[in-house]
């Protein structure tokens, strides 16, 4: 196994292993609620340090695939999941739950499996960089128009909220990185592992506080998500096919369409909803990077470069 395959398996460890701590002891995990908003604003200011203007720079000039990457994501994901919560007849927080997952823009984990499959590593940071940057202007339209009256969902609280957790620290963490690059430098060795952490920890505090609930619907649930991010990547991959896109330009879009940023959904949910609304993200954190691993490993034929993949 090379450093860039340990790099993608070991978010997925760690997830696993504090997720069944949580199912042992969920007191201890459910205590940790209060923790995920800040937790989720640190993860965004280490992904605004891992950016650079170069790769701003980058959506506008190279942005056809881009567009059709980021559309793709949000015309597909949230009808996706209005479509498998109708169908399968899910109770209304968990509906929700996947509605908003699905509306929530790429989350970094696909930039390391895009790297892992031999994809384009500047389209997939670009299409991460563009759907983060807008979603605090779409996510909570989506939310709302597929939720519909069902559920009130508070859309002017959930712009600033995502402002908060989203941009504001995005934008400090490209500060930090202008202004002072060596102590930028120094952040991106650590960034990543404290965001792998928190995103771990985020999951098991879901699961924590759900323990019951999941006796019951777990399964269901998990066939929603696995359901879920499987039309992600299938209609990502054969949507960018269908619109010229090479082999590599496609399986960029397919991941970065199938894997959200379910730590924003997490948050989202927890915040407006209630705790049994941010299963569904807790389970798509768990399952995208499963499923992705897994298709990598049944698709080989393009290698990833020599060089190390993204923070």
């Amino acid at each position: 196994m090379n450093r860039a395959q340990s790099a993608a398996w070991g978010p997925l460890l760690l997830l696993i292993i504090l997720s069944t701590a949580a199912w042992l002891v969920p007191g201890q995990f459910a205590s940790l609620k209060s923790g995920i908003v800040p937790a989720l604003g640190l993860i965004m200011f280490g992904m605004g340090v891992g950016l650079s203007t170069e790769q701003l720079l980058a959506v506008v000039k190279s942005p056809r695939f881009l567009l059709i990457g980021v559309v793709l994501q949000f015309l597909l994901m949230p009808l996706l999941a209005w479509g498998i919560a109708t169908a399968m007849g899910l109770p209304l927080l968990l509906a929700a739950g996947l509605i908003i997952t699905g509306s929530c823009p790429g989350g970094t984990a696909s930039n390391v499996m895009v790297y892992l499959a031999g994809g384009n590593l500047a389209l997939s940071v670009a299409m991460t960089t563009c759907s983060t940057l807008i979603a605090p202007l779409v996510t909570p339209l989506l939310a709302q128009f597929y939720i519909g009256e069902r559920l009130e969902l508070p859309v002017g609280q959930m712009y600033l909220s995502i402002v908060q957790i989203v941009v504001l620290p995005v934008a400090a963490g490209m500060a930090l990185r202008g202004w002072l690059p060596q102590v930028g430098e120094r952040l991106l060795r650590v960034m990543p592992w404290v965001a792998m952490t928190l995103v771990a920890l985020i999951v098991a505090t879901i699961v924590g506080l759900n323990k019951e609930r999941l006796v019951d619907i777990g399964g269901w649930l998990l066939l929603a998500v696995a359901l879920h991010n499987g039309g992600g990547l299938l209609l990502g991959y054969l949507g960018s096919w269908l619109l010229g896109a090479d082999e590599s330009d496609r399986r960029t879009v397919a991941l970065e369409v199938g894997m959200q940023n379910s730590g924003l959904a997490t948050a989202l949910a927890i915040k407006f909803l209630a705790p049994a609304a941010a299963l569904p993200a807790a389970l798509f954190s768990l399952w995208h990077n499963l499923s992705a691993l897994t298709w990598i490993a049944l698709r080989p034929g393009l290698s990833p470069p020599d060089s190390e993949p993204p923070a």
